[in-house]
């Protein structure tokens, strides 16, 4: 069985940054990235920039316990993030079964939930 059918959590969060302080807010993407790169089930994850002010990371976890890990390990940075930021837009995309482990956890951010149907 393929992983990207069975298991994967994708997320998509777009910040938007508040004038001034683009700076501030990419000075944090390497922390990010350091501490995400130990996480033993990240697949995948970067950040590009549009028009200098909404930022956007492109991630994926094994299923939902890889995602509340991320969550955990990278909160405190998330939190420094949003107080220069605003969350324009939260996105999961994954199998119904692994979303439904996040709904509970994540209902406080409002996200969107796009289920998994077919790929490869």
């Amino acid at each position: 069985m393929s992983i990207a059918g069975a298991s994967v959590v994708s997320i998509h969060p777009y910040f938007k940054v508040q004038a001034g302080k683009l700076e501030e807010f990419k000075a944090l993407l390497p922390q990010f990235v350091e501490r995400t790169a130990k996480e033993e089930k990240c697949l995948y994850y970067d950040f590009s920039i549009r028009e200098g002010e909404v930022v956007h990371c492109r991630e994926a976890y094994e299923g939902a316990e890889g995602v509340l890990a991320h969550l955990e390990n990278v909160g405190d940075l998330l939190g420094k993030a949003l107080e220069i930021s605003e969350l324009l837009r939260l996105e999961f995309h994954g199998a119904a079964s692994e979303l439904e482990k996040l709904k509970e956890p994540m209902k406080e951010m409002g996200p969107e939930w796009f289920e998994f149907e077919c790929g490869v």
